[in-house]
């Protein structure tokens, strides 16, 4: 994979070795390093992913997080690498279908990858993008594209204006101040060794607000990692008080 990737960076440059490039890397003043990032990060996503995470969404966290923040009503949720943006766009139509119009809600979408922000900025996918997506919320959430957008759909403006995305390294450190109530982190942990990721679970809970709630991938768990979190159910947990 790393092969193949990168073999697509040296025939840019026209490099006729890896070693060369290596030499690149360590002299570059730091363009080259964020298309080496590019290449290299895998990007896997689909709208409603894992959409048991969505009907617990619209079903038990944000009822339960409305009825705590009442006094407030204020939701701040982090999308922790969000690839292309389908995730944070998936939570912001399960947020504007639960949560009322006047509530203060913000959604930060981020990831490694430059060049998929972009896209996710845009908000511009292929029809097929959205073919698994409910008909109700198509109409409402995506408009369909013409000339030569044609075969393409665009989220709607009042969506993008929930989400903020930004470029950030998890492991670098994080200009947000928090808390969040909501954080998905999904399918991101199972690149990082084990001590890596102990850090990372421990950064999250001090970002996260009392009884908020992290959801993570499938295939990831707390199992001693945290003592920090609760498990609510499968790949979701809840930050003790």
């Amino acid at each position: 994979m790393l092969y193949s990737r990168l073999s697509r960076r040296l025939r840019a440059l026209n490099l006729k070795s890896f070693s060369s490039y290596y030499k690149l890397l360590q002299n570059d003043g730091g363009e080259e390093l964020i298309h080496f990032v590019n290449a290299v990060t895998t990007n896997l996503t689909a709208f409603f992913r894992e959409p048991h995470h969505f009907e617990l969404l619209e079903q038990v966290i944000l009822p339960k997080l409305m009825e705590k923040q009442m006094a407030t009503q204020r939701l701040r949720i982090w999308s922790a690498g969000c690839a292309s943006g389908e995730e944070p766009y998936s939570i912001a139509m399960v947020v504007k279908e639960v949560v009322p119009s006047h509530w203060d809600v913000k959604i930060l979408a981020t990831d490694l990858d430059s060049s998929v922000l972009a896209r996710g900025i845009q908000g511009i996918y292929e029809e097929e993008r959205v073919s698994g997506i409910l008909p109700i919320r198509l109409r409402r959430w995506f408009r369909k594209g013409t000339g030569n957008q044609l075969g393409r759909v665009q989220i709607v403006p009042e969506l993008q204006a929930l989400i903020t995305f930004k470029h950030l390294n998890l492991m670098h450190g994080w200009p947000m101040r928090g808390p969040f109530d909501i954080i998905f982190c999904r399918n991101v942990v199972i690149y990082f060794d084990k001590a890596t990721q102990k850090v990372l679970f421990e950064r999250f809970a001090n970002i996260l607000s009392d009884e908020g709630y992290l959801l993570i991938g499938h295939s990831e768990n707390l199992f001693q990692l945290s003592t920090r979190f609760q498990l609510l159910r499968q790949t979701v947990y809840v930050k003790g008080g």
